[in-house]
């Protein structure tokens, strides 16, 4: 039998919710505004499909680079490259910068 090469391959504990927290994320999340240069926390969330990054970036921190529509242009370090993400505010998480 061949091996799924879908796009959740290998996700089973990346992209589940807690009990409690199941079901659509507030309507506070759809609507978060980010300033660009912030600073922000790619965090998936898995009842929005809408806008949802590749799941290898979940966890990871990159900058507002840019604005496309709704979701935002976020910039992130992969290996040595820099890439550039199309994520929905519903993924993203405000990161405060300690200097």
């Amino acid at each position: 039998m061949k091996k799924s090469r879908g796009s959740r391959r290998g996700t089973r504990k990346k992209l589940r919710k807690s009990p409690r927290q199941r079901g659509m994320p507030p309507v506070t999340k759809f609507l978060q505004k980010f300033d660009v240069g912030e600073t922000v926390a790619i965090k998936i969330d898995p009842s929005v499909h809408e806008g949802m990054p590749d799941p290898k970036f979940h966890g990871r921190t990159g900058k507002v680079i840019g604005q496309q529509g709704e979701a935002y242009l976020v910039q992130v370090r992969d290996g040595g490259m820099m890439k550039t993400l199309i994520v929905a505010p519903v993924h993203l998480k405000r990161v405060e910068v300690s200097r």
